[in-house]
């Protein structure tokens, strides 16, 4: 590994960690995190970053896991999808790893992350929620539907794969300027 893909690891690592604490801040904080890549691979000049869709991917294995030491605290449906959504990650992350074919990140969503986020919100600012199945099935195929459009967005539409840390922050200030 290269001294950059150590110090993105380092960072990755440490923006993992908030969610044993604070579910949903931590969750936010970690995902903000892994979105740092594109600009430390444009502002570091420390080796590069070999293979970074396996790097990554990698990587994102420390806030995933984080991910579930958190979910294994809470109880019921949220703690149970949890668990199902993480191991069915882990297959796809295990088939990527395999074949290195983008396509199968696609077949096995990240839905672990997005239902993350959904139940930590709830057990903070939504604790009325009802854990019925009704309620449950429909915040799971929300999270399912978004992260389904989100995973054809990278590894399928491939429509990022293009942008650089200067696109994003021009784009982010053109309401601006």
């Amino acid at each position: 590994m290269t001294a950059e893909m150590w110090g993105i690891l380092a960072a990755r690592v440490a923006g993992s960690l908030p969610v044993l604490r604070w579910a949903f801040a931590g969750a936010v904080i970690a995902i903000l995190v892994d979105l740092s890549d594109l600009f430390l691979r444009a502002y570091l000049t420390l080796g590069g970053v070999r293979n970074y869709q396996s790097f990554d991917k990698w990587c994102d294995q420390v806030y995933l896991a984080c991910f579930l030491l958190a979910a294994l605290r809470w109880d019921g449906p949220a703690r149970a999808i949890a668990v199902a959504l993480y191991a069915f990650r882990m297959v796809g992350f295990a088939l990527f790893e395999l074949t290195g074919e983008r396509w199968v990140l696609f077949l096995f969503p990240n839905v672990f992350e997005f239902w993350f986020l959904f139940a930590a919100f709830t057990r903070h600012w939504w604790k009325s929620f009802s854990w019925r199945r009704g309620p449950t099935a429909a915040a799971l195929a929300a999270a399912t539907a978004a992260k389904l459009a989100h995973e054809y967005a990278l590894h399928i539409g491939r429509w990022f794969d293009a942008f650089t840390a200067r696109d994003v922050v021009e784009w982010l200030l053109s309401p601006f300027g």
